[in-house]
């Protein structure tokens, strides 16, 4: 039996998006929570944080697209015609939220409010916009030919719509936990005021997915309750559940690090319920990664720069997160 490329390509760039929602879902969410928290000194606190990390965590999302490039690029070519309206405004989103960023700290005092409303824009839209892409992959894409036929507008649905704004949930659980996890003092204090409705929140949007999506399509509700299927999903929601008592109850404490884990651990059974609602097409509905893939020799060879670039990523990701480690404080500069 031969190697199959095709399902090892899927597991690499489905590990990359995983990687960039945990890696920049926090810094995202930070930019969320800036409505929430007004205080200058707090503010710089919050982006501090994430300054010495944040610009590699769109490393992820890089490979990802680059991935499916190479070694599904009929998928490349449908997806990005499909969905070429959100990808722009989400990526428009970063670079505002990337440029805000960066001149926030060198701005006079008069005007980095300016900045921070960019900063906070910015988050927001690309987020928004993330979801708004996931919930019209989840809905199909319309295909003849091996060519996308669809309107310029397909993505745009009250479902897409719902999944956007869900994914701002999730984004300002995500930064809401990390920043307990980083400071100390009133900021702490008030993250963790705000974690318990965004919690609760957060469980009512995957609640409401959950029985949305099946409902809106008879091919998902056939491949999560049909065999063995049903065996793989049927953990899914009691983990959830789990999840989210484990985490609320850690709150009542001074926690440290359990709320944000629980946090990615909520993220990622959310990120394994899409998996199979989808798996094994590429492109919703009926397109498989085997119909979609590329000529054997690039997927060979493009994923031998793969395992080189991926392990080295991880081990610069790892040591800068380490380097790192630690609270935040209202001293710690932005160099």
């Amino acid at each position: 039996m031969g190697i199959d490329l095709a399902l090892i390509w899927a597991i690499i760039i489905l590990f990359g998006i995983l990687m960039y929602v945990v890696m920049d879902g926090f810094d995202l969410g930070i930019g969320i929570l800036y409505l929430f928290v007004t205080g200058k000194e707090d503010r710089d606190v919050m982006m501090n944080t994430v300054a010495p990390v944040w610009d590699g965590n769109e490393t992820w999302l890089v490979l990802g697209g680059a991935g499916l490039l190479a070694a599904f690029p009929l998928a490349y070519s449908v997806i990005l015609s499909a969905f070429m309206l959100p990808l722009i405004f989400m990526l428009l989103g970063l670079i505002f939220r990337g440029v805000a960023f960066e001149f926030r700290f060198k701005a006079p005092a008069h005007r980095r409010h300016l900045w921070d409303k960019a900063f906070i824009c910015g988050s927001i839209a690309a987020t928004f916009f993330q979801g708004v892409t996931l919930g019209a992959y989840i809905h199909g894409i319309n295909v003849v030919n091996r060519s996308y036929a669809g309107g310029a507008l397909d993505w745009l649905s009250s479902f897409s719509i719902f999944t956007g704004l869900g994914l701002i949930v999730a984004y300002a659980l995500l930064g809401c936990t990390w920043l307990i996890l980083k400071t100390q003092g009133p900021l702490q204090d008030r993250m963790l005021q705000l974690a318990r409705p965004l919690t609760l929140a957060l469980l009512a949007v995957i609640v409401a997915l959950s029985i949305w999506t099946p409902l809106t399509h008879s091919d998902i509700a056939q491949r999560w309750f049909s065999l063995p299927n049903l065996f793989w999903f049927a953990p899914v929601p009691l983990l959830v559940l789990l999840a989210v008592y484990f985490l609320l109850r850690s709150l009542n404490n001074r926690p440290h690090a359990a709320p944000f884990l629980l946090t990615l651990a909520l993220v990622f059974l959310g990120y394994s319920g899409l998996g199979i609602s989808v798996w094994p097409n590429i492109i919703p509905p009926d397109i498989s990664i085997w119909d979609a893939s590329g000529p054997l020799q690039s997927q060979g060879f493009t994923l031998v720069g793969a395992l080189l670039i991926v392990p080295l990523i991880l081990m610069y990701t790892a040591w800068s997160y380490y380097v790192f480690r630690g609270k935040v404080t209202a001293q710690d500069g932005y160099h």
